[in-house]
């Protein structure tokens, strides 16, 4: 069987990787962190066949601290050891050039790296940053692993950053809830009483977008970058099984045969939400009215300043 992204950066980091470390550089061992981590399906071990025409290749990161405990001869001589390793190895090759957007692999600085992830490199993050930061930047700060952190502040970092504050959790989910509500609840049936077909769809996708969202939320995981988003939501512990129904939902039309039943679609996810809210102990209303839920679970954040900022401050 073919390994993915992660296990082919782990063996070639074993094979290649680690004796390279230990041998040419014993006195940084204290202070390095190695794995994969950061953009690309690998990352999050979603890569498949078709990934491999980008990006793919058996690299790993080696972060650093700051050039005060590493300084920059040193991350330079390992910048020129890794790239003296091999470029072959399981059936792929690496790339010569950096892909698009910045380096990916080899030596990062851990306070760069965060810094471009979540804006601070030390990863505190205010509560407006927490409010602002899309969930797929924090996921790619938090993604895939560390084989390798004697120095442990980017491990530290990690857990800092593992998940939403609890009222920032809660303020988010009352703002997607909201517009879940209002595009499917509402919106969907008044576009098509309108006869604008082209926009209860847009109704549609932003009912599946934004519950989608919810249900992240509601398992307290980041939502990953947009095209893998239904890969990532058919893994979770929660509401998995409503990637089926979304998926239904974007995927087909909005004619008679089926614009009742794709409502009914919609009122069976709301309810799952809803029944999920009340697991969570996250709202107690007795009513289908997903709307009434969101303004709940807003009421619900501890923290007046966040509570009182607008229902969609956070989405």
């Amino acid at each position: 069987m073919q390994m993915n992204g992660l296990e082919l950066s782990k063996a070639y980091y074993k094979e290649y990787g680690e004796p390279m470390l230990t041998e040419q550089f014993p006195e940084l061992l204290g202070f390095l962190a190695v794995g994969l981590c950061g953009a690309g399906s690998e990352c999050f071990g979603f890569d498949d066949d078709a990934s491999r025409d980008h990006d793919f290749e058996p690299g790993f990161c080696i972060f650093l601290p700051g050039e005060d405990v590493v300084d920059r001869r040193a991350a330079f001589l390992l910048e020129r050891a890794y790239a003296k390793l091999p470029k072959e190895f399981g059936g792929a090759s690496r790339s010569l050039m950096q892909p698009v957007g910045g380096a990916r692999r080899g030596v990062l600085r851990i306070g760069e790296f965060f810094a471009e992830k979540v804006g601070s490199p030390d990863g505190v993050l205010t509560v407006g940053q927490w409010l602002a930061l899309p969930g797929q930047a924090l996921a790619e700060a938090t993604n895939g692993e560390i084989w390798t952190d004697n120095y442990g502040l980017i491990t530290r970092i990690r857990e800092n950053l593992r998940v939403y504050p609890e009222d920032i959790r809660k303020k988010k989910l009352a703002g997607h809830l909201l517009l879940a509500a209002q595009a499917g609840q509402y919106n969907y049936r008044r576009c098509l009483a309108h006869g604008e077909e082209a926009a209860a769809q847009l109704a549609v996708f932003e009912f599946v977008r934004n519950a989608i969202a919810a249900v992240f939320l509601l398992n307290n995981r980041y939502i990953p970058y947009y095209k893998w988003s239904f890969r990532a939501l058919r893994a979770l512990p929660r509401l998995a099984l409503s990637a089926e129904l979304f998926e239904y939902l974007i995927c087909t039309g909005n004619g008679e045969d089926t614009a009742e039943e794709k409502y009914d679609v919609i009122e069976g996810l709301c309810a799952d939400l809803i029944d999920e809210l009340i697991e969570q102990d996250l709202t107690k209303a007795n009513c289908g009215d997903l709307e009434k839920h969101a303004y709940l679970v807003n009421d619900g954040v501890a923290d007046g300043e966040i509570r009182n900022l607008h229902i969609l401050a956070a989405v």
